[in-house]
Order: C-alpha cells, then sequence, then structure tokens
C-alpha cells in the first residue's frame, strides 16, 4: 500500500511540474520572464511562487525545462523530426512571435557557457544536435546536386547556425530586422554552387 501511495505521490508531482512548465512557456513566451512573469506562473497554476520550487533545483532549471519545451513544440509545429535547413526561417519567424522567449534563449545561452551553470549541458547538448541535423541536411543536399560541395557540411552548418544567432541579437535590439528573410538569403547565397554564381 505505501508503494502505490508513493507511486501515485510520484505522479502528481511529475504532473504538476509538466503543468508549471507548459504554463510558464506560455507567460514567458508573450509577458518575458523576469519581473512578476514567475508570479504570474504561480497564479495560472494555483500554487505559492515560492512553491514553484518545490518541483525545480532553482530558478535556472525551470528556464532550461522551458527552453527545452519551446524546441519541442517548435519540432512537433513543424512535423519534423530535425532542424534542416528548410526549418530555420520557419523558427525564426516563431520566434519573432515569441520575443519573451527569444530573449530568453539569448540570455540564458550567453551565460551558460560554464561547464558548472545549470544550463550548460543543455546548451551544448543543443548545438551539437542542431549541427549535426544541419550538417545531415547539407549532406543530402549535396549529394543532390543542390548545394556547393567545395566547403564541410559541418561548417556549412556552424556558419548557418551562427548567422541565425546573429540575426537574432540583431532583431532582440532593432525589431525592423527580418530575422528569416535574412536567413533565406544568407543560405541562397552561402550554400549556392560556384559555378551557378558566374
Amino acid at each position: 500500500m505505501p508503494n502505490s501511495r508513493a507511486r501515485g505521490q510520484y505522479a502528481k508531482g511529475a504532473e504538476r511540474r509538466e503543468q508549471i512548465i507548459q504554463t510558464a512557456t506560455d507567460v514567458f513566451a508573450t509577458e518575458g520572464f523576469e519581473g512578476t512573469a514567475l508570479k504570474r506562473v504561480a497564479e495560472l497554476v494555483g500554487v505559492k511562487e515560492a512553491t514553484l520550487f518545490h518541483y525545480f533545483k532553482g530558478k535556472q532549471e525551470l528556464l532550461t525545462a522551458v527552453l527545452a519545451e519551446r524546441d519541442r513544440r517548435s519540432l512537433a509545429g513543424s512535423g519534423q523530426e530535425d532542424v534542416g535547413l528548410g526549418l530555420m526561417a520557419t523558427i525564426a519567424e516563431r520566434n519573432r512571435r515569441e520575443p519573451g522567449l527569444t530573449t530568453l534563449y539569448a540570455v540564458a545561452s550567453a551565460t551558460a557557457n560554464h561547464p558548472e551553470h545549470d544550463s550548460h549541458g543543455y546548451f551544448k547538448a543543443r548545438y551539437e544536435t542542431v549541427v549535426q541535423d544541419i550538417a545531415a541536411d547539407v549532406q543530402r543536399r549535396q549529394a543532390a546536386g543542390e548545394v556547393r560541395t567545395d566547403v564541410d557540411p559541418v561548417m556549412l552548418a556552424r556558419l548557418t547556425v551562427a548567422a541565425f544567432d546573429g540575426l537574432q541579437l540583431q532583431w532582440l535590439y532593432d525589431k525592423d530586422v527580418d530575422m528569416a528573410e535574412g536567413l533565406r538569403q544568407l543560405i541562397d547565397v552561402l550554400l549556392l554552387p560556384p559555378q551557378a554564381s558566374d
């Protein structure tokens, strides 16, 4: 009987944790993650703000869980299992519509470079996965004769990711920057086979 009760409490705790992540993702997307955002999340979940951290080690773990949920939603909405070149502009458009999460991503990624930072593992694994997925897409396109073959696919992937992050950072300061169109143009130019540019 005690084991059954413990499993039930664990399941309830896991459900509440998931509810907090979903609610925080929705709130942060539109309202940002600073100021009264956590209080708003707690209100919507029906708990006190301090209770949020009964389910997470701290604020950083919650923020990382929200970013992971943002990634999951992005891929689920695209109908694809990985990030390829064709999905980059779509993701940029989504980021434009979710300024709070985009700001959270930029701030968190800029501060998580130390190996002991709570979000370090998330960002390290995320960059590795995104670069691998884009490089695999570039390789497929190279084999099909669609893109240049004189540059390593991993390097093209890294340059594309760097451009994405750079355009996104500029957009945070100037909302007239069109991240999606910038990525489309960059990908067209960067991947253009040399003979096609003559």
